[in-house]
């Protein structure tokens, strides 16, 4: 592969580096790292917790290359796939150059167990969803932040308006550290497309169905096919934990299921640019959040 850094012509002060975007569930983070990135990489819903892989996102301009981590909401795990997540969390934090704290501006309350995540990286204290709340009413919750760690800076932003991103982008870029591209400049993930794929079936999940399904639901690409001159073929199985759950994915006469691959099939043809024939199948797995060999096989690291 060719260095990237010889592939434009990067200033010497250029800067480069990894950004973890941290918070508590629906904190904003998948919305706010699509906003930056100017396009769709993690999938968003109104639930919490729709986010299980911490997902890279790269943006590249003429000063900076910054490498953006979206990671899982913070939250208390209650069984394996919780904590293989909150693993990820912490991992990505070791991993970034520097964190980007995200918190919810109606919440009125930060759990101090929430901020020891951060552990001792340089990070900057986020207020999304400013939009929503006056400054005076946030205000207690910045102080309490303030008063548990040091933040690099504090920002009021609206990720969903685009509201102060550009300072916040500004904030972030002058504290990575200087250095060449690790990517080429129109490189925006490393991800492969079978990934997004499964992420787009998953997201389409969220919002079709409420309380348990969607959380014991995991979608796994089962074979792809590429074709030139036709659709490109796509066998996708979506995983549940209780014939129940099952029955209610698929619905009567497999009306529920076949709307998740209409609405689907539309966001994968934009995403690969071309005609896809999408087929959906459920399987059930007992308890799979639970057991260390399907999260291995489903690519959950432990560490």
């Amino acid at each position: 592969m060719e260095d990237p850094s010889l592939l434009f012509n990067a200033p010497p002060d250029f800067r480069c580096g990894y950004v973890a975007l941290v918070g508590r569930p629906n904190a904003g983070k998948s919305t706010l790292m699509n906003a930056l990135l100017g396009q769709k990489l993690s999938i968003v819903t109104t639930k919490a917790q729709t986010t299980r892989h911490r997902v890279l996102g790269i943006l590249t301009n003429e000063q900076a290359q910054v490498i953006f981590l979206d990671t899982p909401g913070i939250i208390k795990p209650s069984y394996k796939l919780q904590e293989r997540m909150m693993h990820s969390v912490q991992g990505a934090v070791m991993d970034a150059d520097l964190v980007v704290f995200l918190i919810d501006a109606q919440h009125e309350h930060m759990h101090p167990e929430v901020l020891n995540y951060l552990k001792d990286r340089p990070a900057i204290l986020a207020i999304n969803k400013m939009d929503l709340v006056s400054k005076e009413k946030v205000l207690p919750l910045v102080s309490e932040c303030l008063q548990q760690r040091d933040f690099e800076a504090v920002v009021p932003i609206s990720a969903l308006k685009g509201n102060q991103l550009d300072v916040l982008l500004q904030e972030i870029t002058s504290r990575l550290p200087n250095g060449v591209p690790f990517y080429p400049p129109d490189q925006v993930s490393e991800h492969p497309e079978r990934f997004f794929i499964a992420e787009i079936i998953r997201e389409k999940i969220f919002q079709r169905f409420h309380q348990e399904v969607p959380y014991a639901t995991q979608v796994n690409i089962v074979a792809y096919e590429a074709r030139e001159d036709r659709a490109d073929m796509i066998d996708a199985e979506i995983v549940v934990e209780r014939e129940t759950q099952k029955g209610i994915l698929i619905g009567k006469k497999g009306s529920a299921l076949k709307e998740v691959g209409s609405e689907a099939r539309k966001d994968i043809e934009t995403l690969i640019g071309k005609k896809v024939f999408l087929q959906l199948h459920v399987k059930v797995r007992d308890d799979w959040r639970g057991k260390e060999h399907f999260l291995n096989a489903y690519g959950y690291r432990s560490s």
